[in-house]
């Protein structure tokens, strides 16, 4: 037990997060995650529309998954720039679209740093815009979408563990770990892997169960809005806040004020759809 306990703990150290390399170009899991999150929301998408009578063309949906993947790359880019690292990036503007280090000589290193919380409004914009260029009902894709979601972004958190980034806070539970990437070499949470277990697979079970009980459109998407604030407003509490940030409201963290926002906004939008069917 001892000796499962002490690999456990080194597990992360001994990961290697560039799969591939092809020349000068790494290929790392992370991004390969998320093209794994994408197959994974698009065949949940697809089964659902031949299964279930929801009314939007196949067509259709293709063009919007376009829009989604665009709306993602840019929102979770600039949501990281002006939530999470804003003076750094007012100094360095080329880091924010150039993946390459230009520091210290010219090599090919990704774009570091993707907001959810950004990537989230970007989408939600995006989303209404073709709504209305299509003439869609934007509450009914919404909820054709959201239930596949949180099982599409477990990837992302895997991602993000085998980076050995987004690490927890200091721990001496018997399941923490040492994370290589941690300066201070101390055994903390495993966070991503809550977030695997709690955003992703505990939150899709209970949307996709709820996914035929709806009682009008955009209760999905609410209660999305609402239990993904409040599972990751939980797990923000093990998460080490980023460094350059830290905390921000006494001991929230940045993830938190924005996870209280979702939660906000979740509540007054099914509390505004009731009273529209209603009416």
């Amino acid at each position: 037990m001892i000796e499962f306990i002490s690999w456990w703990s080194h597990f992360p150290e001994h990961i290697n997060p560039v799969a591939f390399r092809i020349g000068s170009v790494q290929v790392y899991y992370y991004g390969l995650m998320y093209l794994l999150a994408f197959l994974t929301v698009y065949l949940l998408i697809f089964y659902r529309l031949k299964t279930e009578k929801i009314g939007f063309k196949k067509e259709a949906i293709d063009n919007y998954f376009l829009w989604v993947i665009i709306g993602l790359l840019i929102g979770g880019r600039i949501g990281y720039v002006l939530f999470y690292n804003f003076l750094y990036y007012l100094k360095h503007p080329l880091e924010i679209i150039l993946p390459f280090d230009i520091n210290n000589g010219f090599r090919y290193i990704g774009l570091y740093g993707m907001s959810y919380h950004g990537a989230l409004i970007v989408i939600i914009a995006a989303s209404v815009i073709f709504c209305r260029k299509h003439k869609l009902n934007f509450w009914l894709l919404t909820d054709l979408f959201v239930p596949a979601v949180p099982l599409g972004y477990t990837f992302g958190r895997l991602g993000n563990f085998i980076n050995g980034e987004l690490y927890g806070r200091i721990t001496t539970v018997p399941w923490g770990m040492y994370f290589p990437l941690d300066p201070t070499h101390q055994l903390r949470h495993p966070s991503q892997l809550y977030e695997v277990l709690f955003e992703g697979v505990f939150l899709f079970i209970i949307l996709w169960s709820l996914r035929k009980r709806v009682r009008f459109p955009g209760i999905i998407f609410s209660l999305y809005l609402i239990g993904y604030g409040v599972v990751r407003f939980f797990l923000e509490f093990f998460r080490e806040p980023d460094p350059q940030i830290g905390f921000v409201l006494g001991p929230f963290t940045m993830g938190q004020i924005l996870c209280f926002m979702m939660i906000l906004s979740g509540g007054i939008l099914i509390k505004i759809r009731m009273s529209r069917t209603q009416n």
